[in-house]
């Protein structure tokens, strides 16, 4: 009985495999590669950095000059206390008058309140207060500029917080 159910068993696995062979035969006949040719390489072509001298080098500190425009900061005056904070930590929340003057009240990082009136200095680019209206405080400062190094007014302001 052993002897005929393993010829039986032979006999089926004889079939299957070679179906299985065929179709591994088979199996890579109908497939077709679909790569794409490498692009062509072109040679390196090595330029000269500034070969004009139209570009000043990135790699050299510029120095600042200061040409004949008139526009200094006052380095030799004491600075005042609301110089120590920059312009973008400072808010104003609001504005008292006596008489003809007019005071801003000024909001500093530490939550303390200050007065400056017009003529007091703000901020760390040597900004004076110009002018001081119910909704904004208006701002005169002086900046040196980037690329020249000349020094510049740029008016801003800083408007009122609710």
């Amino acid at each position: 009985m052993i002897g005929v159910i393993s010829a039986g068993l032979f006999a089926c696995s004889g079939e299957q495999g070679d179906d299985l062979d065929e179709f591994m035969k088979n199996a890579g006949n109908d497939m077709q590669a679909r790569i794409k040719p490498l692009p062509e390489v072109k040679p390196y072509l090595a330029l000269q950095y500034n070969a004009d001298n139209s570009l000043s080098d990135p790699f050299k500190a510029r120095k600042a000059t200061t040409k004949a425009s008139g526009i200094l900061p006052n380095l030799s005056r004491p600075k005042e206390p609301m110089e120590a904070y920059p312009l973008e930590s400072i808010k104003y929340v609001g504005h008292l008058s006596k008489g003809k003057l007019t005071y801003a009240l000024l909001r500093t990082p530490d939550s303390g309140i200050q007065q400056v009136k017009i003529g007091n200095f703000i901020g760390q680019n040597y900004g004076m207060v110009t002018q001081i209206t119910d909704s904004e405080v208006v701002l005169k400062e002086i900046v040196q500029d980037d690329l020249s190094g000349d020094w510049v007014e740029r008016v801003t302001s800083l408007t009122l917080q609710e």
